[in-house]
């Protein structure tokens, strides 16, 4: 798109400028895996019925459309289908926008389709576009390579998900028959339950062993791949697994530009209800990153016990280092310290502070 000063400068070099008739085109866009539904809103003007389109027809048509305004924007919500077609978007020239998935039936009036969701998201387009940055809530999306340490260590954990999955059933099975197992019962114990089950229940429990093997094998080399990337020098208790899980789902340190913006991504700010006179604090609004506020709470039971004299566990030490106090306040306390441990983190990652003054005790 030309600015006004390049359009002036081509008219006094002679170079003819053509106009276009729209200044700005508005595409809403509810992204299948099979169809694109669009709805354009051209300037101001009423939002045109809903089109359906294939993945491949819709970036030629959606070419098109530059040349008919100075300014084509669009969103989509984020989903299963990740940020390809955000990219190819942007390739073309188009403002292309990820946002936080809404819940676009409003008025609960249960009429949802494809048309209505298109419809729902230009309009809230069209108010983005004109000022209102509250319309919708637009993500950051991650580089290419981002996205690819990412998969690392999320693929890792859905195979100890997996791992736990196949574990609890041979034990549910061997429960059923009236064994009680604990723990890991495919490794060390596996000689030892042989001896005690039935043949006919050790054969159905090696169809569970055989899998759990191959998870196992798979499950070191992914976090042997995780643990290489991180840096040898780190505060004692944060492991190189915890370390690289969460700087992988936090990307780039650098793209937070305050403390705020770093607590509210990990979800672990508190709720508000505040009405008239009335104020109530919630619990944590859960808002941000899943897997980064696990890994946080984890983290800071782990300072409790590694780093007692660090700076935060000082401050928080009446609750979480008297074993009187409830577990309620406990967890509470816990929280808070996941909060800040992010903060600091994120200081220490960007060079706003040292471990040192953090009173860090490093490896």
């Amino acid at each position: 798109m030309k600015t006004i000063n390049q359009q002036n400068n081509a008219q006094a070099d002679g170079v003819p400028v053509v106009s276009k008739p729209y200044r700005c085109i508005k595409l809403g866009l509810d992204v299948h895996a099979d169809s694109i539904r669009v709805v354009r809103m051209i300037d101001g003007a009423t939002p045109q019925p809903a089109q359906k389109m294939t993945p491949d027809e819709f970036p030629k048509w959606a070419a098109k459309q530059l040349t008919l305004a100075d300014r084509v924007c669009s969103c989509y919500e984020a989903g299963p289908l990740g940020y390809g077609l955000h990219r190819k978007l942007l390739a073309l020239g188009i403002e292309n926008i990820v946002i936080r998935p809404l819940v676009l039936d409003e008025y609960r009036v249960r009429v949802k389709t494809d048309k209505t969701d298109a419809l729902a998201l230009t309009k809230r387009l069209d108010t983005y576009v004109r000022g209102n940055r509250k319309a919708f809530a637009a993500i950051r999306v991650p580089s290419e390579q981002e996205e690819q340490d990412r998969t690392l260590s999320r693929q890792r954990e859905q195979l100890v998900r997996e791992a736990r999955r196949l574990g609890a059933q041979g034990r549910s099975l061997m429960l059923f028959h009236g064994f009680h197992i604990h723990g890991v019962w495919w490794r060390v114990q596996w000689k030892t339950l042989k001896e005690k089950l039935p043949g006919w229940l050790v054969e159905r429990l090696e169809v569970f062993r055989a899998l759990l093997q191959v998870l196992d094998a798979q499950l070191r080399k992914l976090t042997q791949a995780v643990e290489a990337q991180a840096p040898a020098v780190r505060p004692r208790g944060l492991g190189a697994l915890s370390f690289e899980v969460i700087r992988r789902e936090i990307g780039d340190w650098r793209r937070f530009n305050n403390r705020k913006q770093v607590g509210s991504y990990t979800g672990l700010c508190a709720g508000v209800a505040s009405s008239g006179g009335s104020r109530k604090t919630l619990s944590i609004n859960k808002c941000g990153n899943p897997r980064l506020r696990s890994s946080l709470v984890t983290l800071a039971w782990r300072l409790v016990q590694y780093q007692p004299r660090c700076r935060l566990i000082q401050k928080w030490k009446r609750v979480l280092l008297k074993p009187q106090i409830s577990s309620g306040a406990r967890k509470k306390a816990i929280v808070a310290v996941a909060r800040q441990l992010a903060v600091d983190l994120w200081r220490w990652q960007t060079g706003r502070i040292q471990a040192e003054q953090l009173g860090w005790r490093m490896n």
